[in-house]
């Protein structure tokens, strides 16, 4: 379960960098969420950070679970 986070977590974390880069650099935000919503840039920037959580959660897991053989 713990690895399915992590995956989620890196998912967020890409779309939230596209759509925040996308609207800071571009005329639109990049990435797939565009299609579904309409994110502020905080937004985007509160997804990605969201998302570099979950992620490093579920890769210190899988390193805890290496670390006990």
């Amino acid at each position: 379960m713990k690895e399915i986070i992590g995956i989620v977590g890196w998912v967020l974390g890409i779309q939230g960098a596209l759509g925040a880069v996308g609207q800071t650099f571009g005329d639109e935000p990049w990435g797939m969420m565009k299609n579904w919503w309409d994110v502020p840039t905080p937004g985007y920037l509160a997804l990605a950070a969201a998302g570099a959580a979950l992620a490093f959660y579920g890769e210190s897991a899988k390193r805890r679970r290496k670390a006990r053989g």
